[in-house]
């Protein structure tokens, strides 16, 4: 264990857990996007959206589109973190 100040440990250790955090939330959101269109797909498939049966539509483009913004949502959410580490460390020194 590193003997830092307690001033420069506190915010890395809110930092890790809010990576953590944002790690959990949009790898379980991934999970059940993906798993919510294929097991429910036969029970999904009398929903149409524009024209086609929604777990092909799903499966075609909008799984698709909702992992882009998961890995949008991810990058945001981390750089705006690593900037806030930034701050907190360089101010507490």
């Amino acid at each position: 264990m590193s003997q830092e100040p307690l001033s420069i440990r506190h915010p890395r250790d809110a930092y890790w857990r809010q990576v953590r955090r944002l790690t959990a939330v949009l790898l379980a959101s991934w999970f059940l996007l993906t798993f919510v269109v294929i097991f429910f797909a036969r029970e999904l498939s009398g929903v149409t959206l524009f024209g086609w049966p929604l777990p092909f539509y799903m499966a075609a483009q909008g799984l698709t589109l909702l992992y882009l913004a998961i890995v949008a949502i991810y990058m945001i959410r981390m750089r705006r973190l690593d900037r806030q580490l930034k701050s907190d460390t360089t101010n507490a020194r």
